[in-house]
């Protein structure tokens, strides 16, 4: 028992020492809002194509009324093709403002489950983060480890309740054992800093490993207090605790992909390592995590299916992250898209950069055999993803930007389409960043739909995302005319969060002036890795 006890406590300061490393230093935040008009006593969008995060098809036109945040009205207008009867339509009333919009595409507000606000350290401060995430229609984000500080997150997060900065709404997800000053290795221990946190105003924790006796007690309590809880399961733990372990303590949400694999060995307990992998060698890290799928149990077979059928039977989220993991099948496509010229701060383009120190920065020596290992590790993955939201599972949208050549707001349809590619109907891609974000986070009676009663947070754009989910990002696509000329079309056109409609291509704008300030003080050019 003593030796027991004695593993706990050193894995616990192993983990305390990990949690002191992570806390960041913080950026600047936000500056006060001078963006968006309204909201009004009443807002009327008019005769726009509605695309709902309920998998009903499109409908429109569609004329949704708006009073102050609060959604009032979605009133069917019209058919595609007639004339729009005006006895069909809701009146403006006195000091009411209007959008019109035909010909244009309603969605709800997209929800980003797993956003980390920038840091100084990568020369990324809060008004650069929100801006790029609010130009991509982004109107809720979680905040999973709160590493600037959980005082710092709360404060952006109050401010943007209150719709004094131009930003998301927040979930603050504390990072398990922040702040403490001792390590956490009791039951009672864990439990105490759950209700201290809970008492500091966090949504809930998020969690990378402990002892199952600190998981235990941890989640438990958290449970208690009504708290949601996220788990990147990381490799140091996982041994003793994978995704099944979480799922039935009681975690709401798994991060990415660690412990899923795990849980479905059925011919080994441990992951086939090299016996020379270390996990500070983050190239070892990332490219032997590409093997990982393949040592674990085959679709569709006995295991394979009772993990997944008894974490659907626990209601539990599964936020895959796939843009993280993108440059690993594809270095040069990540780190040469087209928007890092015009929107990547210089020292974000440096952290990025092969570097044994910086996290994600692993390109010592990364190619082609790690690129095939990886593009079949991705087949594995997406065909686990895609049939648990077949079976009624829940799968959300995550970006984790700010590393690895992915870039805050521009990762969203980025994820959108490696949903698609998972094997979702463009509609199941629209409910996972919608509607599923809402119910993960806890707030599906707010927003995830366009709803008469909810807030009044949509996505305006003039191309039709079902039909091409490129047109979702900010630099837009590729289109040729009949003229023969070569134009560049989509992108968000309108970001309406409580009732406040902000100009998507303007706040782009700014985030393009901002880096174009930040290169002029050094004369700073944005060259390849190894390219003097």
């Amino acid at each position: 028992m003593k030796k027991i006890k004695w593993v706990s406590f050193f894995l616990s300061m192993v983990c305390f020492t990990h949690m002191a490393e992570a806390q960041q230093p913080a950026p600047a935040h936000a500056p006060d809002r001078h963006e968006g008009e309204g909201p009004w006593d009443q807002l009327i969008i008019r005769g726009a194509i509605l695309i709902n995060g309920t998998l009903a098809p499109p409908t429109g036109p569609v004329d949704i009324v708006v009073e102050k945040n609060r959604i009032t009205g979605v009133y069917i207008v019209g058919s595609p093709g007639s004339p729009i009867s005006a006895k069909r339509r809701p009146e403006l009333k006195p000091n009411g403002h209007e959008i019109q919009a035909e010909g244009m595409y309603i969605l709800p507000g997209f929800v980003d489950a797993h956003v980390h606000i920038g840091g100084a350290n990568k020369g990324s401060n809060a008004e650069y983060v929100f801006k790029l995430y609010m130009a991509h229609g982004v109107t809720t984000i979680a905040e999973p480890g709160c590493s600037n500080g959980l005082d710092w997150v709360l404060h952006e997060k109050l401010r943007s309740e209150h719709n004094e900065i131009t930003a998301p709404r927040i979930k603050a997800y504390t990072r398990f054992g922040q702040g403490s000053t001792k390590p956490i290795y009791t039951d009672e221990q864990a439990r105490e800093w759950v209700r201290n946190n809970a008492k500091l105003g966090a949504d809930g924790i998020k969690f990378f490993g402990e002892t199952p006796v600190v998981m235990k007690a941890a989640l438990d309590e958290n449970k208690k207090l009504g708290l949601r809880s996220k788990m990147h399961h990381s490799q140091t733990y996982v041994g003793n605790w994978n995704v099944l372990n979480s799922a039935k303590a009681g975690l709401t949400s798994m991060e990415h992909w660690y412990g899923l694999p795990e849980a479905m060995f059925t011919d080994r307990q441990v992951q086939n390592y090299s016996l020379d992998y270390n996990y500070q060698n983050e190239q070892d890290r990332f490219g032997e995590a590409g093997l990982l799928w393949q040592q674990s149990a085959q679709p569709f077979s006995a295991k394979w299916n009772a993990v997944m059928d008894t974490l659907i039977a626990l209601d539990f989220t599964i936020d895959p992250t796939f843009k993280a993991y993108l440059a690993n099948r594809d270095l040069m496509a990540s780190r040469t898209a087209e928007w890092h010229q015009d929107y990547t701060m210089p020292q974000l383009w440096d952290y990025y950069q092969p570097n044994r120190e910086a996290h994600g920065s692993y390109w010592f020596n990364w190619g082609t055999e790690e690129e095939i290992r990886w593009k079949e590790n991705f087949r594995l993955w997406m065909a686990f993803v895609n049939e648990y939201k077949n079976r009624g599972g829940r799968v959300s949208v995550g970006t984790d930007s700010g590393f690895i050549f992915n870039l805050y707001g521009f990762s969203y349809p980025n994820e959108l389409e490696l949903l698609r590619e998972a094997g979702f109907h463009p509609l199941e891609v629209i409910q996972a960043a919608t509607h599923n974000g809402a119910e993960a986070l806890g707030m599906e009676k707010e927003i995830g739909t366009i709803e008469v009663g909810k807030l009044a947070d949509f996505v305006l754009v003039k191309e039709n995302p079902l039909a091409n989910l490129k047109t979702l990002y900010g630099t837009g696509v590729i289109k040729v005319t009949e003229n023969n000329e070569v134009v560049r079309v989509g992108g968000v056109n309108y970001t309406i969060k409580d009732g406040i409609v902000y100009d998507a291509k303007a706040l782009l704008a700014d985030v393009r002036e901002m880096v174009a300030k930040e290169k002029a003080k050094t004369n700073y050019k944005l060259l390849q890795p190894g390219i003097k």
